[in-house]
C-alpha cells in the first residue's frame, strides 16, 4: 500500500512556495545555520535541489559569531515569505529578539539586497502585492494583523490599513501563526496553522480565512486535520501554488521526531470559492507529478564529499551547497587542503561541542542514514576533541581526543534529566559524559554515526573502523526534537578545545548513506 509521506525526508520546515514561469521555488527556515535562507528549486513540485542561499551572515551579533559561551541556537531566521513581483524576488522574515528583514534580487542566485524594516519584529510575516498597487503584510501569533505598507516597502503607509483580522477565541496549544496571504480570483485568502485545545483533538490543523476585501470580515474554515497515520503529528503550515496547467497544490510540513519537520505536498481543489485540501479531508499518497522539464537531473540534497580545494570569485574557500555552518563561520579558522580535506582550528576553550565555532553540518535523512569520515587529529592540543557529531541539544559525538600526548577515541553524549522531552532549555540537560573510550595507536581514525528515526525510534549508534572491521562504541543514544535548537538532527564535523586554543583537525572522505 502506497502511504502518504513527506516529499523531502529531511528538515525543511515552514515552507513557502512560488512558481515563476516553469520553475517552482521553495524557501525554508534555516534558524541559526549559515549561509541561511535556503531556496530550493523544482520543476515538478516533488523533486528538489538547492538553488542558493539568501544571505551569508545575518545580523552580525556576538551571539551569531559564538563569542564566549553565547549562541543563537533555536533563533535566527524563522518562517520566511517568498514572492516574485515586478521582476524581483522578495524574501521577508523576522528574527526573534531581532528585527524584520526584506531581501530582494533579480535572480534567486543573487546578489541579494538587504533592508531591515523599521517595524520591529514581525512574527511569520506574509507579503501580498495587490493588483491595485497596494501592498500588505499579514503577521502575528494568535492575533493576526493586516498592515498596509508603502508600495516600495519603505515603511508602513501613513493612514493606510492596519487592522486586527484574526483574534484567538479558544483555548489552544498553538494559536494561529504561519501566515500565508494571497489574492485569488478577487478574494483574499489567509492560511495559518492552528492547534486547538479541545477534547478529541490532539494535532495541528491547517486553517483558511477568506474575505472579499482587506477591509472585510475574514471568515474561518478548517482545511485539513490529518497526521498521515504518524503519531498525531498534524500536517499544516505552508503556502499554495498553481501549476502551468491550472492545478493547485499546498506545500505544508509535518514533524517527524528528532529528524525534524518535513515538507508534505497536498493537492488542492476549489469549490464555491474555497480551497479543499487533500481528498476527503486526508493527505493522499503523492504519485507521479508532471514535470515542466522532463528528464531534468536534480542535484542531491545530501552528499558525500572529500572537500576538494575550490575557491569562489573572491578567492575564498568554497564549500558545496549541501553544507551549512552551525553559526557565522570564522573565516581564518577553516580551509581546504590542496590535496583535499577540510581543516578546522580552535580559537577558544569550550565546555562542550555546542560552543565550538566552525562546526560544519548536513541534514540527516528519515528514516535511516549514516555518515562516516576520517579524522586526522595530529594537530590537536591537550584536551581537544575532534570528530563526527549528531548535532542537537542532546548531542552525541564520536571523536579523537588528545591526553598526555596519547590519542583516544571517545563517545561523548548529553542526555536529558529525568527523560523530559518537552520544552527546551539548557537546564534540562545533564553535563556531557563519556560513554566509551578506546586507546588509538595514532592520531587518525575513521568514525561513523548511524541514525534510526523509524517510527520515532530517534536513536544514533557510534562505530569506528578497527583495521578492516567496524566496531561499535558506547550505547545507543536517544535524540529529541526540542525548542532549544528547534531543528532536526544533523551530521556535524566539529573540533573543540577544553584546555587551550589553537589545535587543529583535518576531515577527509565524508561518506553519506541513506
Amino acid at each position: 500500500m502506497n502511504r502518504p509521506a513527506p516529499i523531502i525526508k529531511a528538515d525543511y520546515p515552514d515552507p513557502d512556495v512560488i512558481r515563476v514561469e516553469d520553475t517552482y521555488y521553495m524557501i525554508s527556515t534555516t534558524m541559526h545555520f549559515m549561509p541561511g535562507g535556503v531556496i530550493l528549486r523544482s520543476f515538478d513540485l516533488k523533486n528538489w535541489e538547492i538553488a542558493d542561499y539568501v544571505y551569508d551572515t545575518l545580523e552580525g551579533t556576538a551571539q551569531e559569531r559564538m563569542e564566549g559561551e553565547s549562541s543563537i541556537y533555536g533563533k535566527g531566521m524563522w518562517a520566511a515569505c517568498l514572492r516574485y513581483h515586478g521582476g524581483l524576488f522578495y524574501v521577508l522574515f523576522g528574527v526573534p529578539d531581532g528585527g524584520t528583514y526584506l531581501y530582494t534580487a533579480e535572480r534567486v542566485e543573487g546578489p541579494w539586497s538587504c533592508r531591515k524594516l523599521e517595524s520591529g519584529y514581525l512574527h511569520d510575516p506574509s507579503l501580498l502585492f495587490d493588483d491595485d498597487g497596494r501592498v500588505y503584510i499579514a503577521h502575528g501569533h494568535s492575533d493576526i494583523w493586516l498592515t498596509e505598507w508603502e508600495p516600495d516597502l519603505s515603511g508602513v503607509r501613513e493612514g493606510g490599513l492596519n487592522r486586527l483580522i484574526i483574534r484567538e477565541h479558544q483555548q489552544v496549544y498553538l494559536g494561529h501563526e504561519g501566515s500565508h496571504l494571497y489574492k485569488i480570483d478577487g478574494k483574499y485568502y489567509l492560511f495559518t496553522i492552528h492547534w486547538p485545545r479541545e477534547e478529541g483533538r490532539d494535532k495541528r490543523t491547517q486553517v483558511c480565512f477568506v474575505a472579499d476585501s482587506p477591509e472585510g470580515e475574514f471568515v474561518e474554515y478548517e482545511m485539513l486535520s490529518d497526521d498521515m497515520g504518524f503519531h498525531n503529528q498534524g500536517v499544516a503550515q505552508g503556502g499554495i501554488v498553481d501549476t502551468p496547467d491550472g492545478r493547485w497544490y499546498a506545500m505544508l510540513f509535518q514533524d517527524r521526531g528528532a529528524a525534524g519537520r518535513m515538507p508534505v505536498l497536498v493537492p488542492v481543489t476549489w469549490q464555491d470559492g474555497l480551497p479543499r485540501f487533500g481528498r476527503d479531508g486526508r493527505v493522499p499518497a503523492s504519485g507521479a507529478m508532471k514535470s515542466n522539464r522532463p528528464g531534468y537531473q536534480y542535484q542531491p540534497l545530501c552528499i558525500s564529499d572529500n572537500f576538494p580545494c575550490l575557491r569562489d570569485r573572491r578567492g575564498q574557500y568554497e564549500l558545496k551547497k549541501q553544507w551549512q555552518w552551525n553559526h557565522v563561520p570564522h573565516q581564518d579558522l577553516w580551509g581546504l587542503k590542496e590535496e583535499g580535506g577540510l581543516w578546522i582550528r580552535t580559537d577558544k576553550v569550550c565546555t562542550n561541542v555546542l560552543q565550538a565555532r566552525n562546526t560544519l553540518t548536513q541534514r540527516m535523512l528519515y528514516p535511516r542514514c549514516s555518515g562516516e569520515v576520517t579524522v586526522d587529529g595530529s594537530g590537536l592540543r591537550e584536551g581537544d576533541c575532534a570528530g563526527l557529531c549528531a548535532l542537537q541539544g542532546c548531542y552525541g559525538m564520536i571523536g579523537i581526543t588528545r591526553t598526555l600526548n596519547s590519542y583516544y577515541l571517545v563517545v561523548v553524549a548529553r542526555v536529558l534529566q529525568n527523560g523530559v522531552a518537552d520544552g527546551g532549555t539548557a537546564q534540562d540537560y545533564m553535563p556531557g559524559r563519556v560513554l566509551d573510550r578506546v586507546a588509538l595507536p595514532g592520531p587518525v581514525a575513521r568514525v561513523r554515526i548511524s541514525a534510526n528515526f523509524t517510527d520515532m525510534a530517534d536513536t544514533v549508534e557510534f562505530a569506528w573502523k578497527n583495521g578492516r572491521h567496524w566496531e561499535t562504541m558506547g550505547e545507543k543514544h536517544r535524540l529529541y526534537f526540542r525548542m532549544d535548537h528547534f531543528v532536526g538532527c544533523r551530521f556535524a564535523l566539529a573540533v573543540y578545545a577544553t584546555r587551550e586554543s589553537g589545535g587543529e583537525a583535518v576531515f577527509t572522505d565524508f561518506v553519506y548513506q541513506a
